[in-house]
């Protein structure tokens, strides 16, 4: 099952993305959004693009804050993720998500607008980083596959 994940869009539509990020998203099986879409609009347009998995994050509207939730724990193929936005300041995030989630296989996290796609004691640890910048596939099938991708055009 491929995954395409985003965070922290900061947008009104998802007209104001890269076009790279919308012919992505629409090639996976899931899309996983980790917060701050910032308006509902960005939500909807991604809805229409596929099924979503989402959060709230710390800047979005609060139409969103009370549609969405703080965090998610979901399956995929046996994996089980963890979804948060994160908070506080970028230094020492990794850390405080890994403390929500008990027993993930991946953390999937915002925030900080800083990618990182890394292990942490058998936990993937992966912020796909500002969508205009970055964004993240993952693969999920025998073994866990994930990588980030530039945003530009």
């Amino acid at each position: 099952m491929k995954l395409g994940i985003i965070s922290d869009t900061h947008a009104n539509t998802m007209d104001e993305m890269p076009s790279n990020i919308k012919k992505a998203l629409v090639n996976v099986d899931l899309i996983v959004h980790a917060g701050d879409f910032t308006q509902k609009r960005v939500l909807d347009d991604l809805r229409a693009l596929g099924e979503v998995k989402a959060v709230r994050g710390n800047m979005d509207s609060s139409e969103l804050r009370e549609m969405l939730p703080e965090k998610e724990l979901f399956e995929v193929n046996g994996k089980k993720i963890g979804l948060i936005h994160g908070w506080g300041a970028p230094w020492g995030i990794t850390e405080r998500v890994k403390g929500k989630f008990n027993e993930a296989d991946i953390i999937i996290f915002g925030h900080s607008h800083q990618s990182c796609n890394q292990y942490f004691q058998k936990i993937l640890l992966f912020n796909p980083g500002q969508a205009r910048n970055s964004f993240g596939l993952i693969t999920i099938d025998d073994e866990i596959n994930a990588r980030i991708l530039a945003s530009s055009e």
